[in-house]
């Protein structure tokens, strides 16, 4: 018994640590890899370099996409959009009174 209160402080370090810095991870990577997934013709995006611009092609073998822009067309990596910032650019605006 007297061991185990030993390793008490250890075992409530690590059950911290994993849901306080772990899982969110965990969340955060499953909900970019369901937004990669998910993405389509037509769609608005922010690239995590801060470019902005809408998907015109989406290539499945590589995972890349093209994306029209008003300097052009480019071809990114599906990895290298950003879920919070295609978010908020997709997000509807509202109204000033």
């Amino acid at each position: 018994m007297e061991s185990l209160n030993q390793f008490a402080p250890f075992i409530l370090i690590l059950a911290v640590m994993y849901f306080f810095m772990i899982r969110p991870q965990i969340k955060k990577q499953k909900q970019e890899k369901k937004f990669a997934q998910e993405l389509k013709r037509g769609d608005r995006v922010v690239t995590k370099s801060g470019l902005h611009g809408k998907i015109i092609d989406l290539n499945n073998n590589d995972n890349t996409c093209v994306i029209e822009t008003m300097a052009g067309k480019m071809k990114f990596e599906r990895s290298a959009l950003s879920l919070e910032l295609s978010k908020k650019l997709n997000a509807p605006v509202e109204k000033k009174k």
